[in-house]
Formats: structure tokens, C-alpha cells, sequence
């Protein structure tokens, strides 16, 4: 299992990115899909899940309403569009195969089994 996440860098507040993560080693096409990301000095937060089809999804209050999660099965890629960031969003961003009380179940455990290395937002003016 690969995952290789892209598209971080710094943005100003108000601004957008667009992050990628790139699945390989894996039927990723009916695998289910999560959005982590670790802020500076916390642990990691679950903030999105998407089903295999990208039929079924859900955020964390804290990204409902600005982040977009969407999936391109023929191209194996995750993606996260955020939108109205925030200082706050600032953090360490991680794709991850798993559901959502997979995922969280892990990071309970302090465990990453199939997670990306991650790519970094910086929000700041």
C-alpha cells in the first residue's frame, strides 16, 4: 500500500488548496478513504471519509461547510479541496485507507497503518 499526498504549501486566509493523494498497491476503487491532519504540538484529527463509489461522505464540524472531499477511481486519487482556510488549519495533512471509525480507532492507538507521509498547509498572512 502507497499513498503520496500533494498540493500543501502556504496560502493566506481566506485562500484555497487542493490536495492529492495518490493510491497504489491496492484496489483503491473499493477501498474507503479518510482525510487526517496533525496540527503543530496535537494529535492527529480526523476531518473527512469518503465511500468507494464517492457516494457517501462526511467532515469533522471543524471543516464542514469549507473542505470538499472527492475521489477519481480511474486515476486511483483522493483529493481535498479547502476553501475559506483558516489560521487554524494549519497542519500536517494525511491521506489514509480506512473508515472513519477505522481511522479514529487508530489514532486512539497512536497507529498509522496505511497512511501517507503527509503534505504540509500553512495558513498565514
Amino acid at each position: 500500500v502507497q499513498l503520496v499526498e500533494s498540493g500543501g504549501g502556504m496560502v493566506q486566509p481566506g485562500g484555497s488548496l487542493r490536495l492529492s493523494c495518490a493510491a497504489s498497491g491496492f484496489d483503491f476503487s473499493v477501498a474507503d478513504m479518510t482525510w487526517v491532519r496533525q496540527a503543530p504540538g496535537k494529535g492527529p484529527e480526523w476531518i473527512s471519509f469518503i465511500n468507494p463509489g464517492g457516494t457517501i461522505t462526511s467532515y469533522a464540524d471543524s471543516v464542514k461547510g469549507r473542505f470538499v472531499i472527492s475521489r477519481d477511481n480511474a486515476k486511483n486519487t483522493l483529493y481535498l479541496e479547502m476553501n475559506s482556510l483558516k489560521p487554524e488549519d494549519t497542519a500536517q495533512y494525511f491521506c489514509a485507507r480506512g473508515g472513519r471509525i477505522a481511522i479514529q480507532i487508530q489514532i486512539q492507538r497512536g497507529q498509522r497503518e496505511w497512511w501517507g507521509q503527509g503534505t504540509q498547509v500553512t495558513v498565514s498572512s
